[in-house]
């Protein structure tokens, strides 16, 4: 496993200062994380095959994230596309750019295989859509099935959908996993796959969407499923290893003395 470092060598003249550096070394050649919280140790040997390809609007807010787990799930697969920015668009993606053609030159067809996932009263579950393209193509129809997920806090990601359905409504359905608004979203307090506060019930991280969707998608999904989750865990338990135990305040400690 190669090491670069952030700083220059000279830049810690003090032990403190070298500490500072030790914490700030890069695993370059692994998961790209500080080595006090590397988990290149949770990643696959080597990238997941799989048939599914995944497309990630990666808004730039995120890029810059610490607890982003875009850059971990493209370590761990292997058909993983990530395009930086606000909304899709043609020019960004040539994969997404021959969908969009073929489905304007092709109006007719069905548009069974390429799903972006984002919940809503219009989506349908992604099972649905996978028993839907293969009753209507034929059983190997989802094979090749393009996932396109958006990556961002949710209201950015709600700004992100609502920005790309002029391009996506051409050759992409709305899909999501079981959700419920009328339930509060976990904390990392509540489950060791929770990063952030989610806003409802069935949101998750990207990487658990997807790890979810694969589940559905692929032959081998449980075994692709239980790989990144695995990872998520990972970066989870390192994440709660820094969190403070929450105390009560002091002046409801005083009314309740």
């Amino acid at each position: 496993m190669d090491l670069a470092e952030e700083l220059p060598a000279d830049s810690a003249a003090s032990d403190g200062g070298h500490r500072h550096q030790a914490r700030r070394t890069i695993c370059s050649a692994g998961c790209g994380r500080p080595i006090n919280v590397c988990l290149c140790h949770a990643l696959p040997s080597s990238p997941l095959a799989t048939a599914t390809k995944v497309v990630i609007l990666h808004h730039p807010h995120e890029s810059k994230h610490k607890l982003a787990t875009v850059p971990l799930l493209s370590k761990c697969l292997q058909n993983c596309e990530i395009v930086v920015g606000r909304k899709l668009k043609y020019g960004q993606s040539k994969l997404l750019d021959s969908l969009h053609d073929h489905a304007c030159e092709n109006r007719n067809s069905p548009l069974n295989r390429v799903v972006y996932l984002f919940p809503g009263p219009d989506a349908l579950p992604v099972a649905e859509v996978v028993n839907q393209g293969n009753n209507s193509l034929g059983d190997t129809a989802m094979s090749g099935i393009i996932l396109i997920v958006f990556d961002g806090t949710w209201k950015h990601a709600k700004e992100m959908v609502v920005a790309s359905s002029p391009f996506l409504s051409k050759f992409a359905i709305q899909a999501c996993l079981d959700f419920d608004v009328e339930v509060g979203g976990g904390t990392i307090f509540d489950s060791e796959l929770i990063l952030r506060k989610e806003p409802f019930g069935g949101c998750m991280s990207t990487m658990e969407a997807v790890a979810r969707c694969l589940r559905i998608l692929e032959p081998n999904g449980i075994d692709i499923e239980s790989t990144l989750i695995n990872v998520l865990k990972a970066m989870v338990n390192f994440q709660a290893c820094f969190l403070k135990p929450l105390k009560p305040r002091r002046h409801l400690m005083q009314n309740h003395g």
